[in-house]
């Protein structure tokens, strides 16, 4: 059985049946209904058009649960326009789905769920696995937004900027149980971009395939993490990496600059980098600052108070983290909502030499992170400091912070 195929099927056969009239939660349900079915007949008896068999199945079961509604007239209305069998007709409603499953009255954690779901073909095991939580708990998450967004209709254009946020959200989840969810954002906003002509989608797909590039060497054998600078360019994935700076290349020669365009170029100067010393920080720093004119937002401030700090020194950083923070450069940033505030801070005062603070920063941070492989890097820096410390007492220094670390 080809699984691809089945669920690369998935959004089109959908799509069709919406069309014809059918609400959107009885269509999904109809589809799912064709495709166990498929899994059962297509191995000994493969068809000539799988899409065609599976409209024509999936069909078929919406008109059977609808056949048990109460609502005759309209019943025997849907039984009259059931079409011939015959070829299916081109026409891709892919694109709408997106729209659909991105409706602004869904959740963000809802409208990823639908998309993987009638969009991307998983399963709700499948998906409930990727987010480690119940199946059925994931079940009620979706037949929640099914409920909601079942009256919508495709008579309205959709929000581009919001189906390319719901697919960036599913891309950030990463991977975990027998689906790769960063894979699986990467195929959906491809066939996103065969859909659609815009080149925040374009950016949006060279912005994931730059981070990708880069995953084999995030993880150690062990599976703890790996920081950028420390991580072996060796394992890089350098075929998606001239993918995603051709990608996006074209998309900014079209001089319409979006976020996703900006921070795409921010990840190819960093993949374009034979080593971490040769990155080109400054014009990092550039895109930063026009990332900031685009969002806006204080996270981006934070990485560019980062970047700042690699290319003006750390006390410039600290300096651009204070702004974001709004407290003293010398202070701990400590507690500070901003997510990952902390661990900024603890990296520039060692990048400062100021180990001491570094150290206790890289703890706090520790307690404050989001996950278990965050937690466990955070907590390696801060032993790791707290270990040069002692050895640098041991060999007579004066004290912490008496030479820049290297």
């Amino acid at each position: 059985m080809d699984e691809a195929l089945l669920r690369s099927l998935t959004p089109g056969v959908l799509g069709i049946l919406v069309r014809r009239g059918a609400d959107f939660a009885a269509a999904e349900d109809a589809v799912q209904d064709a495709l166990v079915e498929a899994v059962r007949v297509w191995p000994a008896e493969p068809p000539r058009d799988p899409r065609g068999w599976l409209v024509t199945v999936a069909w078929r079961k919406f008109l059977d649960a609808t056949r048990a509604d109460s609502a005759r007239r309209r019943r025997e209305d849907l039984v009259e326009e059931e079409p011939r069998p015959g070829s299916v007709p081109g026409v891709d409603d892919t694109l709408q789905l997106y729209f659909l499953c991105a409706h602004p009255s869904l959740t963000p954690s809802s409208a990823v769920a639908l998309t993987l779901r009638a969009v991307g073909g998983l399963t709700t095991r499948q998906i409930a696995q990727a987010y480690l939580v119940p199946e059925a708990t994931m079940a009620q998450r979706i037949s929640r937004a099914k409920r909601t967004v079942s009256g919508v209709r495709f008579d309205r254009p959709g929000d581009v900027a919001t189906v390319l946020r719901v697919l960036y959200l599913v891309f950030n989840e990463g991977y975990s149980g027998d689906v790769d969810l960063a894979a699986e954002a990467i195929r959906l906003t491809r066939q996103l971009a065969a859909v659609i002509d815009h080149p925040e989608v374009t950016g949006l797909l060279a912005l994931m395939l730059l981070h990708h590039a880069r995953r084999a060497g995030r993880t150690a054998p062990d599976g703890s993490l790996v920081s950028l600078a420390e991580q072996d360019r060796g394992r890089w994935d350098t075929v998606l990496i001239a993918e995603g700076v051709e990608i996006l290349q074209a998309a900014l020669a079209r001089d319409r600059l979006g976020e996703y365009q900006a921070q795409a170029a921010i990840a190819a100067l960093h993949a374009d980098a034979r080593s971490a010393e040769e990155t080109d920080w400054v014009q990092i720093v550039e895109w930063y600052d026009e990332l900031a004119r685009l969002t806006d937002s204080p996270v981006v401030r934070l990485n560019r108070a980062v970047a700042v700090g690699e290319a003006d020194g750390p006390r410039a950083g600290l300096a651009a983290l204070a702004d974001v923070t709004g407290s003293s450069p010398d202070s701990s940033a400590r507690g500070h909502p901003l997510p990952r505030a902390t661990a900024a801070a603890a990296y520039l005062h060692e990048r400062a030499g100021d180990l001491a603070t570094a150290a206790r920063l890289y703890a706090d941070a520790a307690r404050e992170a989001p996950n278990l492989a965050e937690r466990d890097h955070l907590t390696r820096q801060a032993a790791r400091l707290n270990t040069r410390r002692r050895r640098e007492r041991g060999d007579g220094a004066t004290g912490p912070g008496t030479e820049p670390v290297s």
